[in-house]
């Protein structure tokens, strides 16, 4: 199938500059194809819950997510601030929504947010990671969450890290499970906050990604920007023509969840559809509101016809928004 261009223009006229010519990725998208849902440590360890209240999400919570369409759960195996000491946290939480989840015909994504200071100390949560098992249960692929720039000051000291991250993650799952890498989306890069991770590696972490996941978070946003299908489908291009790949796999995070609206939705999913993405999330499913599991399960192709407004706002739409869990971290 041919590649198409997409060329987007806002605000300086910017447009890919890929040639004609550029590779494609030979790489299957594998569990990171269609539908996702995000867990994170914030959500179902116990110890993070405020008061000694029960986590917002357990393993029982994963047929819900069947029934709701999502095909893949993105499940992080250790919190951000946790002693990290080379393992994952609650083991044997972790088995049972293994378990549940290959019940339920969910395939599971183990994700790590590495901090890139200290690569052996990230390496050894990692290895324990792809390494995990729980009754003949294990993950079915992993995604690094490449965003942490606090550990790391200098971008280059911090690019060379996670090259090397990705590198040794690659070597310890092997050729033919998928990798998936987590960015920030090329827009806040390249436009918006220039400071944030000059010279991003894209290219050399292209050795070791199937699947790039950028977090286009149009709740952190405002004007142009904040409309999801525009700052989808820019920082897709973008993604591509610093890959040099017009093909490559994409998978963009959507969100914040308790913060859009089912219109946020179709608008993102207009985006996820003319960009040819693989997949699609949005971050988390704490927060995500009943009203918007409609059009995520519809999927992009149900956008092809849709010409709906993306200006609507969340106090019309009726959403019903679940009661988040402990306070997370953001990314702006």
């Amino acid at each position: 199938m041919a590649a198409i261009a997409l060329v987007v223009v806002v605000g300086g006229g910017w447009a890919p500059r890929t040639p004609a010519g550029a590779a494609s990725g030979a790489r299957e998208p594998g569990p990171f194809r269609g539908l996702g849902t995000w867990v994170d440590a914030f959500d179902y360890v116990p110890s993070r819950q405020q008061h000694g209240a029960p986590p917002p999400v357990t393993p029982a919570s994963v047929a819900d997510m069947a029934a709701l369409g999502v095909r893949t759960l993105y499940l992080q195996v250790v919190g951000p601030d946790d002693p990290a000491a080379g393992s994952v946290a609650e083991p044997v939480l972790l088995g049972e929504f293994l378990a549940a989840a290959h019940r339920s015909g969910l395939a599971v994504v183990g994700w790590y947010l590495p901090f890139l200071d200290d690569v052996d100390a990230d390496l050894a949560v990692i290895g324990a990671m792809t390494g995990f098992r729980s009754h003949g249960q294990r993950f079915d692929a992993y995604a690094l969450d490449i965003e942490w720039t606090q550990g790391v000051r200098d971008p280059d000291q911090r690019s060379a890290a996670a090259v090397s991250v990705a590198k040794h993650t690659r070597a310890l799952v092997g050729s033919g499970v998928p990798l998936g890498a987590t960015v920030y989306p090329a827009v806040q890069t390249e436009v918006l906050n220039v400071s944030l991770w000059p010279r991003f590696p894209y290219q050399r972490l292209a050795r070791s990604v199937d699947v790039w996941m950028p977090m286009v978070y149009w709740t952190f946003r405002d004007g142009t920007y904040r409309d999801p299908a525009i700052y989808t489908a820019e920082s897709v291009a973008r993604l591509r023509d610093n890959l040099g790949d017009r093909r490559a796999l994409v998978h963009p995070i959507g969100g914040i969840a308790d913060g859009s609206t089912p219109v946020d939705g179709v608008s993102f999913l207009r985006a996820v559809r003319t960009t040819r993405s693989v997949g699609w999330s949005l971050y988390d499913f704490n927060t995500t509101a009943s009203s918007a599991w409609p059009v995520l399960r519809a999927g992009p192709e149900a956008t092809a016809t849709t010409t709906t407004s993306t200006t609507t706002s969340a106090s019309t739409t009726g959403a019903s928004v679940p009661a988040a869990g402990a306070t997370k971290p953001s990314v702006g």
